[in-house]
């Protein structure tokens, strides 16, 4: 088949349908690739984003895909690939994701150009980071924080990271591993740094890439190169998003070809876990821009799925880890592991309230 596939114009989001149009290739197909400007595109412009705030009714439709899917339903695209983290819990029935390739590494990163770790930032470090989750993850650790509401593509942040706009930068993993040599390069650690040991470690290359005297001047050892990767944070300390890490291929359910086309690209363990992960959502209410933190996992067979649910100051946490039963569905264990979480306060957490019953109480010992 020809299949055109709709992207956003940022670098990572064309890296990733880059990425899928690469793989349909490889099973005999031919793609082209068409750029479609989102409201959530739109919101990295700070003037923009404060004119037309996300409330939960926006943030429930998805405001990076809702553009998208104007053009699955107008024909013009027959796919598109999304960040599953930026797809609302339930899709419109007209639509369906025909695939979730293998899940890419779903943590957090801590961005800084000084400090080694989070516990070791001075005393009020402004962390650049506009994600409700880590805020309230991040409170949780250290209340002493400032954070700063960075915007933009992840160059973009990384530049006004090293612009001084803030002292560290909190960023997906899985978009700075793709980004690949476009934003870093491999490096050797010295064996005290927390990542030694992991094979390649990697740099970021914080100056412009017009910069071409600097360049230049100063090869690949140029100012502006640091190893600025410091911590990938335990998903015991920064619970990443449902759905983290993983891309989605959305088409319209009625196009069956198109669907059989992109389903050898369907990881199914991946999909398994990022199910869980979106019907624990689901059932808190299923607003990306919740402080919600889950993350499944799946060893020997056994799916095991960590949920953290914070206030939104960061002064109270739920944290629960449990097992999938035996031929348990994914939906039905997300689903289980939501209800637990709301008799332990869950609501209570992200509406901000203060009544705590005995076993929430004793949750939080």
């Amino acid at each position: 088949m020809h299949l055109r596939l709709g992207s956003r114009g940022s670098k990572l989001a064309l890296w990733q349908s880059h990425h899928v149009a690469a793989l349909l290739e490889a099973h005999g197909h031919s793609t082209e690739i068409l750029l479609i400007r989102t409201t959530g595109d739109r919101m990295q412009d700070p003037a923009y984003a404060a004119a037309h705030p996300v409330t939960p009714e926006l943030d429930g439709k998805g405001i990076f895909i809702k553009e998208i899917e104007e053009a699955l339903l107008a024909g013009t695209i027959d796919l598109a690939v999304h960040s599953l983290k930026d797809l609302p819990t339930q899709l419109d029935e007209r639509f369906t994701l025909a695939a979730i390739p293998e899940r890419a590494d779903p943590r957090d990163a801590l961005l800084c150009p000084e400090w080694l770790q989070l516990h070791t930032l001075p005393q009020g470090a402004r962390v650049g980071t506009t994600s409700p989750r880590r805020v309230a993850q991040l409170l949780a650790h250290r209340p002493d924080l400032e954070f700063i509401g960075i915007r933009g593509n992840i160059d973009t942040r990384i530049r006004k990271l090293a612009a001084g706009e803030c002292d560290a930068l909190v960023l997906a993993c899985a978009g700075i591993d793709r980004l690949g040599g476009g934003l870093l390069r491999p490096v050797e650690l010295d064996p005290q740094h927390p990542e030694f040991g992991r094979a390649p470690h990697i740099e970021c290359i914080t100056h412009p890439d017009s910069n071409h005297l600097a360049h230049a001047e100063h090869g690949d050892d140029w100012p502006g190169q640091a190893d600025w990767i410091r911590e990938r944070f335990d998903p015991a300390v920064l619970c990443p998003a449902p759905g983290q890490g993983a891309l989605a291929i959305e088409t319209l359910a009625r196009e069956a070809e198109v669907i059989a086309a992109t389903a050898v690209l369907d990881d199914a363990s991946t999909r398994f876990a990022v199910e869980a992960e979106r019907w624990l959502l689901h059932g808190l209410g299923g607003g990306c821009s919740l402080p919600v933190g889950a993350l499944c996992t799946l060893r020997g067979g056994a799916a095991t799925l960590q949920a953290n649910v914070t206030a939104p100051d960061g002064e109270r946490m739920i944290t629960l880890t449990e097992q999938a039963a035996s031929e348990e569905s994914a939906e039905v264990f997300g689903t289980r592991i939501a209800a637990h979480l709301v008799t332990l306060g869950a609501n209570a957490l992200l509406n901000g309230e203060d009544v705590l019953d005995a076993e929430f109480a004793d949750s939080l010992r």
